[in-house]
């Protein structure tokens, strides 16, 4: 069992920052490959970002450039940084581990395993 605990979130002004944490659990976090995602008022959940457990990366076109996915596998944490922050930002972000073994960066929910309760993050205009 892999507990996911997500923190950071808040209410920011458009062009702000925010940073998002995710701490897990387990002793093999290195292995497992994880996930940002988000998930806005009557729109389904998107993979935000994604990396592998060897580090590879897949960001979506519309945070390409501001928003930037790193992990402390010392920590067991997953971190997000999102910078120039755009009201359309605005969603319930949650983290998600992916036990299996691959080699790259998976953007499909049905993939992930466990799943953090999410943080919310409101972007005003």
């Amino acid at each position: 069992q892999v507990q996911l605990v997500e923190s950071g979130g808040g209410v920011v002004q458009a062009g702000g920052s925010l940073r998002l944490s995710c701490a897990a659990s387990g002793r093999t976090f290195s292995s497992y490959g994880m996930g940002w995602f988000r998930q806005a008022p009557g729109k389904e959940r998107e993979c935000v970002t994604a990396i592998s457990s060897g580090g590879r990366i897949y960001y979506a076109d519309s945070v390409k450039g501001r928003f930037t996915i790193s992990r402390d596998n010392a920590k067991n944490t997953l971190i997000l940084q999102m910078n120039s922050l755009k009201p359309e930002d605005t969603a319930v972000y949650y983290c998600a581990a992916d036990v299996a073994r691959r080699s790259v960066p998976i953007i499909a929910p049905n993939y992930y395993d466990y799943w953090g309760q999410g943080t919310q993050v409101t972007v005003s205009s």
